[in-house]
């Protein structure tokens, strides 16, 4: 082989050696291989500049309490099923479910025609004991002129005076039994007992009416609870007029309220208690919305800094620590804001001083 080839050789294998380190440098520089991985609180996101003029602030360590919410529904304070107080046929029901009623607009009918024919012989048999107790009454006052005047004997005015009590006292028997009668026949109209909102219709025309089983069910739009099913863990927490955190999805709105009323009847399956909370009038509240209860329920210990010391790069949470007179950026992250704090999970210390300046890091 001659110098030259000798070389040429020597040249190419050098670049092929060069092209496979460039694609060795490459392939570990798309794995990450040349970068950092900084996990929360434990090195610096950036270098360390020069502390600058800027409010401070101590992470703290606190006792707070474990803020906890509960879903409930918004509930009428007077809610009511009407139910017949017989057993008829249902042959009419003028209501649905969504409709506005006014006190004493009929509701519902039930079937009258058996009702009609007892008051009609009803009507007779009190006509023919009021007929009988005036012709008794006549004879009493007969007897009872002529026993003055000796004509008659005392046997004689004693069974006058006899069947006349007994011709009223069945006169009266026959009024009640027809005002008994009419009674009933009034129970066959369904009435509303209050202005309300029918939210339930439970029964069509035709469905047989059951004493105490409800036709519809009528509710009071205003005077709204939120009810609420609280675990036995955390009820005894609450206490009557005590002001409780409201919120409303739907309406997006927080309010403050009272506890209204707790039932002291523990779920035996579910083991909570039932907690209602009176709710102000508010403007589109209506019964059925969701909400939730918001309430602590029992402490822990929390590491505590301003929110305005809380500042983001891109999805990452960093503050501008201060240490020995020189600021670092550190990656932190964060859980429930509490007022003008918010609790720290990881990436702080107790006691270490953060920045609360409104710059943003670059």
């Amino acid at each position: 082989m001659s110098w030259a080839s000798g070389q040429n050789t020597i040249k190419k294998y050098m670049s092929i050696v060069a092209v496979t380190l460039v694609l060795v440098l490459l392939l570990v520089y798309m794995q990450g291989g040349f970068i950092s991985k900084i996990g929360p609180g434990t090195n610096p996101l950036t270098g360390e500049t020069s502390t600058q003029a800027s409010p401070t602030a101590v992470v703290e360590q606190e006792l707070v309490g474990n803020m906890l919410a509960w879903p409930g529904t918004v509930k009428s304070r007077t809610v009511a099923g009407i139910a017949p107080r017989l057993t008829a046929l249902i042959t009419e029901i003028n209501v649905n479910a969504g409709d506005a009623v006014k006190k004493g607009d009929v509701i519902a009918r039930l079937d009258e025609r058996d009702l009609r024919a007892r008051e009609k012989a009803a009507l007779a048999a009190l006509a023919g004991a009021s007929a009988h107790a005036v012709r008794t009454s006549a004879d009493e006052q007969r007897i009872s002129s002529l026993f003055e005047k000796e004509a008659a004997t005392r046997e004689s005015y004693d069974a006058a005076v006899a069947l006349a009590k007994e011709a009223r006292a069945r006169a009266d028997q026959a009024a009640g039994a027809l005002n008994e009668i009419r009674t009933r026949l009034a129970d066959t109209l369904l009435r509303a007992p209050f202005d309300g909102i029918v939210i339930k219709r439970l029964k069509q025309p035709g469905d047989m009416g059951l004493p105490g089983v409800p036709v519809v069910t009528l509710q009071i739009p205003h005077g709204l609870r939120l009810e609420v099913e609280v675990p036995a863990a955390c009820a005894g927490e609450f206490s009557v007029g005590e002001a409780v955190t409201v919120r409303i999805d739907t309406l997006n709105q927080t309010f403050s309220a009272p506890v209204d009323e707790i039932i002291p009847e523990m779920d035996a399956q579910t083991h909570s208690q039932l907690i209602k909370v009176g709710l102000p009038a508010i403007e589109g509240l209506k019964p059925g919305h969701f909400g939730w209860l918001e309430q602590s329920c029992g402490q822990h210990v929390a590491l505590l800094i301003p929110v305005s010391a809380v500042q983001y790069l891109g999805q990452l949470e960093v503050v501008r620590v201060l240490s020995d007179g020189r600021q670092s950026m550190r990656h932190i992250r964060t859980g429930k804001t509490i007022g003008d704090r918010v609790e720290v999970i990881s990436g702080l210390r107790a006691g270490e001083i953060v920045m609360t300046g409104s710059s943003q890091p670059q």
